[in-house]
């Protein structure tokens, strides 16, 4: 895909993988910038960063979990800024805990913004990529999508669902000559996880690394884009010893050690 003199959305756009995603792109000479979060005053700073490299910038602050909202706001735009070209869907949330220490509406909010926001806005500018018969969507899932994390269970699970809509959308929308594509990430430095207590003997990377390779990914044209050799390694020992790797993984993950009875009895009797 040539990026230049594109009209690209962003979610997610205000921090971490989505800011530096918006930012690779502005240097890759696309023509115009469609920020989407819910804080305005990060999207205006970003919006001025951009359009100080000479890339047009449009800051929308939006609720991808309101999708009367975001009908109303992806109709505006299209009128006013478009056509959309690429769509990434970057925005999403992660709550981590022991599953039997989890909070409901962790992971309702997890389900609302990964999945349900995501379908959302992709269904509205899919419509409209439909009927100009040209466009590239992007979903951000995670290795986690291919590997289920222990402490991480409702977001392991959103993004084994990405995947799974990824895959099916790549096949219906192909002969809309909309290609869809899948970035999976693995641990990424990012403030959305600085305070999670992190699996030993994984190497995060960095938000501009994983900008870069989505951007060689496009440029190649493959399906699915994995984010460093750890990515790769745990694909392949995923699909040639996945009982050795789920055990590998369960002695990565952070687990907590059993609480005493009552204070379990405690947690079960809050989340009531």
């Amino acid at each position: 895909m040539h990026l230049q003199g594109k009209t690209v959305l962003v979610t997610g756009a205000s921090r971490g993988i989505g800011r530096a995603i918006a930012l690779e792109l502005a240097q890759q000479g696309v023509q115009r910038l469609i920020l989407v979060a819910r804080s305005q005053q990060r999207l205006v700073d970003l919006a001025s960063e951009i359009e100080f490299l000479g890339i047009e910038a449009v800051p929308l602050a939006l609720d991808l979990a309101q999708p009367i909202d975001v009908n109303i706001a992806i109709a505006k735009t299209w009128r006013d800024h478009g056509p959309i070209h690429l769509l990434i869907n970057c925005a999403g949330v992660a709550h981590q805990a022991p599953f039997l220490q989890s909070r409901l509406p962790q992971m309702q909010e997890e389900l609302a913004l990964n999945l349900m926001g995501m379908y959302t806005i992709t269904r509205l500018v899919a419509r409209r990529m439909a009927v100009q018969r040209q466009g590239t969507i992007v979903n951000v899932s995670s290795l986690m999508g291919k590997i289920a994390a222990p402490t991480m269970a409702t977001y392991s699970a959103t993004k084994f669902a990405i995947l799974g809509f990824t895959q099916a959308l790549r096949s219906e929308l192909a002969v809309h000559n909309i290609r869809v594509v899948a970035l999976l990430p693995s641990l990424t430095d990012t403030d959305m996880v600085r305070n999670f207590r992190w699996f030993r003997w994984v190497m995060p990377t960095t938000p501009q690394r994983v900008a870069q390779v989505l951007v060689h990914g496009l440029q190649t044209g493959t399906p699915e884009i994995l984010v460093g050799w750890q990515s790769h390694l745990a694909v392949w020992a995923n699909r040639l010893l996945p009982r050795l790797l789920e055990r590998i993984s369960g002695l990565a993950a952070p687990l907590q050690e059993e609480r005493p009875l009552e204070r379990l009895r405690e947690a079960n009797a809050n989340s009531r």
